[in-house]
């Protein structure tokens, strides 16, 4: 059986509100933004969907945005971290 996980993640320390990902067999499959910088974090899901999950992590665990020490690619990566869970 094909397993697919679906959350929604709730961000800190960044302006989006609610990360809504959709992970199958390891392989990202859906990434929503609600709040934000509408124009990045669609970008952002749109370059992430398709990728294995691991190296979607790989790539923007720690990634910062003005000194706050996270960022929506920081919090997009605990989003993911979740989902693989």
């Amino acid at each position: 059986t094909i397993m697919v996980k679906k959350i929604s993640f709730t961000p800190s320390g960044v302006c989006s509100r609610q990360i809504d990902v959709e992970v199958e067999e390891g392989i990202v499959r859906s990434i929503c933004f609600t709040g934000g910088c509408h124009g990045n974090t669609q970008g952002l899901a749109a370059l992430a969907t398709g990728m294995p999950a691991t190296e979607v992590i790989a790539r923007l665990r720690g990634t910062d945005c003005k000194g706050r020490g996270t960022s929506c690619p920081d919090q997009l990566a605990l989003a993911l971290e979740e989902a693989l869970r």
